[in-house]
């Protein structure tokens, strides 16, 4: 196959990996009852698979074009909000993930990307929110209120959402490394082993 051939195979995965993020969208749930508005969906699980196959830009790009499909489809009830943090929580666990993993393609570095994926999520989720995404949709706080948010909201939901959809990327993987994405998910348990 040349390389003109390969870049549309791969764009066209690519695309159906944003077809299916874009469904798990509308299959959303809440996990806090103090924050219904926290609604966990797993829609970075192809962002995910997307990213460890291809890369951290595929799987950035993935991450963007879910919520900017759904939004074309659905309109926003946040006045974009809502989007906007959606695309800054992908980003912050697919792009970090997919680059530790595309560096040294094995189980512990997809495992070890999914972590520090993770930790980036809690992270900028905090500061995204704290600082521009509650500031922006209006909601004012008052400290002990915004202490209240940051840890029985975010932190556990942020952890809680990076953990499903690591387990879930994780199991699936390997399954459909070799024969939808046409790579080599690295994840045998020998070294010395070829796929």
């Amino acid at each position: 196959m040349n390389n003109s051939n390969k870049n549309v195979n791969k764009m066209i995965k690519i695309s159906l990996l944003v077809a299916i993020a874009v469904v798990l969208m509308y299959f959303d749930f809440p996990v806090i009852p103090l924050f219904p508005w926290l609604k966990i969906d797993l829609s970075e699980v192809p962002a995910l698979m997307g990213g460890f196959a291809y890369g951290p830009v595929a799987g950035g790009a993935i991450v963007i074009l879910k919520v900017l499909l759904r939004f074309l489809i659905k309109g926003t009830e946040t006045g974009f909000i809502g989007e906007l943090a959606n695309i800054i929580v992908g980003l912050a666990l697919v792009v970090p993930a997919a680059w530790i993993y595309n560096r040294n393609k094995s189980k512990k570095t997809a495992i070890i990307g999914m972590i520090i994926g993770g930790i980036v999520m809690e992270l900028l989720g905090i500061v995204a929110n704290v600082y521009f995404l509650l500031p922006a949709y209006g909601m004012q706080m008052a400290p002990a209120e915004l202490s209240q948010y940051v840890i029985v909201g975010l932190l556990p939901f942020n952890g809680l959402k990076a953990l499903i959809v690591g387990i879930i990327t994780y199991l699936l993987y390997k399954k459909v490394s070799v024969a939808i994405f046409k790579v080599d998910s690295k994840f045998n348990d020998s070294k010395n082993q070829i796929a």
